[in-house]
């Protein structure tokens, strides 16, 4: 899945599940057969099998593949032509592996709501968890010498809201209504030395309103934007 940039740990742990499985199955297939291929051939078979031809299906900011056509399987149905007995032996084996993509599709698609649940697409402290060694840097000429307020950014994580990201108004005041020489950049402050929540996977930029009180997350895929009650910045010393 890779919501936003690494896999979390429930992409990780279904991935393995779905190995399993798998390898369940192959053994009850090797355990059925009479006459049975070379145990280091399974794998190579199973994972030939795997190519498919497949269908981009958009849900909830994940692309799921949807296999159509066992590719891998009619490649390995030709590789065998003519050698009956070595098909029939590799055969299942082949679509085995063409029904791993099912087993991989239903499990991304039983991992998606627990995901959302372990951790909410809306809330701050998924993507800003341990702040102790946070600070912010400057990226624009225009940021006034500040620190991060990190007891403010702390006791404010959980009560901060997602609001919305007004991308065509933001560059209209910022780039269009102000003259050249008195621009400044609406996010002039990134913090660094953040974490996300444990085992989420995601990875963020995130950046910090000149008023202080405005948060612009960015990820792979998207952005997001949360606004305090207080100032997350102060005077520097």
């Amino acid at each position: 899945m890779g919501i936003n940039g690494n896999y979390s740990i429930i992409e990780i742990i279904t991935v393995i599940l779905g190995w399993l499985l798998i390898a369940f199955f192959a053994y009850r297939i090797y355990q059925k057969q009479i006459v049975k291929p070379k145990v280091w051939k399974i794998p190579l078979i199973i994972l030939v099998g795997l190519f498919s031809f497949s269908i981009d299906l958009g849900m909830f900011d994940i692309i799921l593949k949807l296999p159509i056509l066992p590719l891998g399987v009619w490649i390995l149905y030709f590789v065998f032509k003519g050698k009956d007995e070595r098909w029939q032996t590799c055969r299942s084996f082949a679509w085995l592996g063409f029904g791993a993509n099912f087993i991989f599709f239903a499990s991304t698609l039983i991992t998606i709501p627990i995901h959302q649940v372990i951790y909410p697409k809306d809330e701050l402290s998924v993507y800003i968890s341990k702040v102790e060694n946070a600070s912010i840097i400057n990226t624009h000429p225009s940021a006034k010498d500040r620190s991060l307020n990190i007891d403010s950014l702390q006791n404010q994580l959980d009560t901060m809201r997602q609001e919305a990201i007004y991308s065509q108004q933001w560059y209209r005041e910022t780039y269009i209504d102000i003259d050249s020489n008195k621009r400044n950049e609406r996010f002039p402050y990134q913090v660094i030395g953040t974490s996300s929540k444990w085992g989420s996977g995601l990875q963020t930029l995130i950046f910090i309103e000149d008023d202080g009180k405005g948060i612009l997350l960015s990820t792979p895929k998207k952005q997001l934007y949360f606004r305090s009650k207080d100032s997350l910045i102060e005077e520097g010393e």
